[in-house]
């Protein structure tokens, strides 16, 4: 793909949720708005490369959705042979001019992301729906992250759709947001974690959904600046994406944070996420997004790795322990524990972590299990256990990678892959 078509193709991603969130503003029907989206961007995909990107991409690509979706239900209307249907949508004559007449200049993304987060739904259907409208993951990409299958999360993206469009409520900033702020936080956190370690494809991360994830978190705080784990979140985003730029060699083959050159990080966002975690934390009862980002500013304010306060990562892990039962909170204090306890203590906690179904398969489990038997001098049943991860990982970088440190234990080069 050359330079100009992943431009174009970034440009795209950004402009998707504002475009989608322009047609449900004006015409309320969800599920076909995002078919007219779609349509839209095909469209663009295969016009911009010849005819050049226009002047106003964002409002050729309403104004295409929005004739689409002028058909789409006009279609339903003759096929249910409903005369009033017509008047329920907005159909102004202006949504048929030229595709690069002006439009409102306004982002609609923020409101979109508040919407599918409604209450009707349930919080797993909230997270699956903006994933995909806002954040743009495909329907594999989301089930990968719930750890579900496919077709689950495709039948209940299908059925938050037809909640949303059920509703009859309007496109707008809802009063309630703040007991839909827990959904959006999680919401944006997934999309981030996705971009920042991809679950799957030949790249490490997808820089897109990161930089979409900060984005977006960025509003949200300018909205809530006074909501602590709101600046949490954007904390822990930020210390973490600040460590992206080291995390590759020139061949793209992943580095382990203990390897990575950390002039390489990005000082400013460290700058930016240490200050708003120090002023959040102070004022105590901290949730589970300010302790994440406290334990990242951890890692990022270690001059090197062997001087990373571990026992300070142990002792925020267990706060955040006693919050969450997430098996991947309880793999990360593992490492943790084995890092300032040694690697027996960790690979105890270890074996508890085996029989959770949530995490017993997962490539990550078995890759910490190497890391402690590599530490504990095991060699041999620590590359048993890399090249075991290396078999459930689904990103191909982290496979190379797991690979990798299996055939340095064997003495042997790593295969293709």
């Amino acid at each position: 793909m050359s330079r100009t078509e992943t431009a174009d193709e970034d440009l795209l991603r950004t402009l998707a949720p504002q475009v989608l969130g322009a047609l449900v503003r004006r015409y309320g029907n969800f599920d076909s708005a995002e078919d007219a989206v779609q349509e839209a961007l095909l469209a663009a995909a295969t016009q911009w490369p010849v005819d050049g990107v226009p002047d106003n991409p964002r409002g050729w690509l309403i104004t295409v959705a929005a004739r689409r979706l002028t058909d789409l239900l006009r279609s339903e209307q003759a096929r249910r042979r409903r005369e009033d249907t017509v008047a329920q949508w907005e159909l102004p004559g202006q949504w048929m001019a030229p595709a690069d007449q002006p439009v409102t200049a306004s982002d609609d993304t923020l409101i979109l992301l508040f919407m599918c987060c409604h209450p009707s739904l349930s919080p797993a259907s909230q997270i699956a729906l903006t994933l995909r409208a806002v954040g743009g993951l495909t329907t594999t990409e989301i089930a990968r992250a719930f750890m579900v299958p496919e077709a689950t999360m495709t039948r209940r993206i299908s059925r938050a759709k037809q909640s949303i469009k059920s509703s009859g409520i309007p496109f707008g900033m809802p009063v309630d947001r703040a007991e839909r702020l827990g959904a959006v936080l999680h919401v944006l956190y997934l999309i981030f974690n996705e971009g920042y370690a991809s679950t799957s494809g030949p790249a490490l991360f997808r820089t897109e959904l990161s930089t979409e994830a900060i984005r977006l978190a960025r509003m949200v705080h300018r909205l809530l600046p006074d909501d602590g784990e709101v600046a949490g979140l954007l904390a822990l985003m930020l210390l973490t994406d600040a460590r992206r730029p080291a995390r590759t060699g020139p061949d793209g083959a992943l580095i382990p944070m203990a390897e990575q050159d950390r002039l390489r990080w990005n000082a400013a966002f460290i700058a930016e996420g240490v200050a708003l975690i120090s002023v959040v934390l102070p004022r105590g009862k901290p949730g589970p997004y300010q302790l994440q980002a406290a334990i990242a500013a951890v890692h990022d304010e270690a001059p090197t790795a062997a001087e990373t306060d571990w026992p300070q990562i142990k002792a925020l892990y267990e706060v955040l322990l006693r919050m969450s039962g997430n098996p991947m909170v309880m793999l990360n204090h593992a490492v943790a524990v084995g890092m300032a306890d040694g690697p027996q203590a960790g690979l105890a906690l270890l074996t508890e972590l085996a029989s959770d179904e949530r995490v017993s398969n997962d490539h990550r489990l078995f890759a910490v299990r190497a890391h402690l038997l590599e530490m504990a001098g095991e060699r041999e049943a620590a590359r048993t256990a890399y090249a075991e991860a290396a078999r459930r990982a689904t990103s191909l970088p982290q496979e190379r990678y797991l690979n990798t440190r299996a055939a340095g234990l064997a003495g042997k080069n790593p295969p293709d892959g």
